[in-house]
């Protein structure tokens, strides 16, 4: 492909395009400074004493932005060693909290939640990207822990339904008729890294884009499976 010469008559100037602000920085503090000292009454000089008083309040400006620069570098610092740390987990698995599935040829699909109470009753109900009901899987009585039931990809027709993304939720209730606390998740593997305009890096997990801060726990592949404890539990006890 040919490269076009630059014609500088399109380069805007920077007079143009330089930002304005409302905030006067310390080049500005400065030329307002320089500005009094030149055009002060000779027969009313400054004090002294205000004199070093505008002097301190241009060294102390001085500082805050040097401050501001020094923060916004250990910000970018901070970031990239996140980022770094993030392409490390590539071929581990992953827990992240959401309600999505894939569902992919005529392979079973796993669903993952958690119960904060031992259930007499759990059920899920899957629904389409569109928000329509598909199906509703009884998984009976279950302890408190990380669970998972198995989703065979047909409706409640029993017909196989077409691959693509699913939501899901999870209803439990206890021996007293309560209903019970509980959160889904996101498992799979770890099978890439991407990054957003910002710079900050999420993983990617069944195809799906995942935020780093909905991942609550990272392991080798082998562990992709129910942890039957909270996650917490289970993250503290198989961390690598």
């Amino acid at each position: 492909m040919a490269i076009n010469a630059i014609n500088t008559d399109t380069v805007p100037s920077l007079e143009t395009t330089r930002p304005t602000s409302d905030v006067l920085g310390k080049d500005d503090f400065l030329q307002l400074l320089v500005a009094q000292l030149q055009n002060q009454d000779p027969l009313k000089p400054m004090e002294s004493t205000e004199f070093t008083a505008q002097l301190a309040q241009f060294s102390s400006l001085e500082q805050l932005f040097n401050v501001n620069e020094n923060l916004d570098d250990l910000g970018n610092n901070q970031l990239a060693m996140n980022n770094t740390q993030t392409i490390s987990m590539i071929g581990k698995s992953a827990w992240a909290q959401g309600n999505i599935i894939q569902k992919s040829d005529a392979s079973p699909t796993q669903i993952y939640f958690g119960l904060d109470g031992d259930a007499v009753e759990t059920v899920v109900n899957i629904y389409n990207a569109q928000g329509n009901f598909v199906k509703t899987i009884s998984a009976g009585a279950m302890e408190a822990g990380d669970r998972s039931v198995v989703w065979d990809g047909t409706d409640h027709d029993g017909r196989l339904v077409s691959d693509g993304s699913y939501q899901f939720e999870v209803l439990a209730g206890d021996a007293e008729g309560k209903a019970i606390t509980t959160n889904t998740f996101i498992v799979g593997a770890v099978t890439g890294v991407t990054f957003d305009d910002n710079g900050v890096a999420n993983l990617l997990i069944n195809d799906m884009s995942i935020p780093m801060s909905s991942v609550v726990h990272v392991a080798e592949a082998e562990n992709i499976s129910e942890t039957g404890a909270s996650i917490l539990t289970y993250f503290t006890e198989n961390w690598r």
